[in-house]
């Protein structure tokens, strides 16, 4: 099927990250079962436009009509490529406008005392606990997507420069620094928790372990920093709150773009700059607190 080699493209040439291309695949399918049993070159605007109107009678976000309607322009610009139709019929397909949220940002007072905090509960030398400490100091002073910080290895960490070798999206390997803070957490683990931990499992080189000594998912350290940051931020904060208060702490405290967009690894300028409305956003309820003329 058209949508199998397709799908091999995205992972294999394109090296879209996995959910993407589960994304995509399931988008595509499930116009494939709109359009019944017609034959690719058969589908046109009209019906790709009402395939689009049955996912917003559904009540669809906007981000998922935006994704489907991605899906749709990449697959067919690909299958006329490849003369599998005769026509793009997605060409003058339209997504909606993104409304984009401003991140929920943990201010740079409540980051120091949910790592206050994390530190003291490692103070008894439990290895789970001086595992957490080391996650949350590092997930902070790196940004790291929680994906990198549980695909990272014992071999990626460079204790004497400070940086850790991650894998981002699209395979992308990049270096990132990390602080004082978050070295001396991460050597308390290393010495003191993690060979605990991997005294319970079968040995990995992973870098985080697990309680029983495996690999430590992205669930299980999404649960740690979000019961972590609940005091702080509140329900519903996780990883993607340390990264992006990182960023936008970063930003306040006069890194530039550029170096902010390369720490994240973001491969587009355009998504870096939503921090800088997120500091924008400070500044001005700053301004509106302290001067007199506000």
């Amino acid at each position: 099927m058209a949508i199998d080699v397709y799908r091999r493209e995205l992972a294999d040439v394109r090296r879209l990250s996995p959910a993407t291309v589960r994304a995509y695949a399931g988008d595509l399918r499930d116009l494939l079962q709109v359009v019944g049993d017609r034959d690719l070159r058969e589908v046109d605007l009209e019906s790709l436009r009402e395939w689009l109107w049955a996912a917003t009678q559904r009540g669809d976000a906007r981000t998922t009509h935006a994704r489907r309607t991605a899906a749709a322009r990449g697959f067919f610009a690909w299958a006329l490529e490849r003369e599998e139709v005769t026509q793009d019929p997605a060409l003058r397909l339209i997504a909606p406008q993104r409304t984009r949220a401003l991140p929920k940002v943990a201010t740079a007072t409540a980051m120091g005392g949910v790592l206050a905090d994390a530190a003291s509960r490692a103070g008894d030398a439990d290895p789970i606990a001086l595992r957490d400490a080391a996650l949350l100091e590092l997930l902070y002073a790196s940004a790291l997507r929680v994906s990198e910080l549980c695909g990272a290895d014992l071999d990626d960490l460079d204790g004497t420069r400070r940086t850790i070798r991650v894998l981002g999206k699209g395979r992308k390997e990049r270096v990132v620094p990390f602080g004082a803070p978050a070295a001396r957490a991460l050597e308390a683990y290393l010495v003191r928790g993690r060979p605990a931990l991997a005294a319970r499992g079968a040995g990995t080189p992973a870098l985080f372990l697990g309680a029983r000594g495996g690999r430590l998912g992205a669930r299980s350290a999404y649960d740690v920093v979000s019961r972590a940051l609940a005091p702080a931020v509140g329900e519903g904060g996780g990883p993607h709150t340390l990264r992006h208060s990182a960023a936008t702490h970063l930003l306040d405290g006069g890194a530039d773009l550029r170096t902010v967009q390369e720490m994240l690894g973001h491969a587009s300028l355009g998504t870096t700059q939503i921090y800088t409305h997120v500091s924008a956003e400070r500044l001005a309820a700053a301004y509106r607190l302290a001067h007199p003329r506000a």
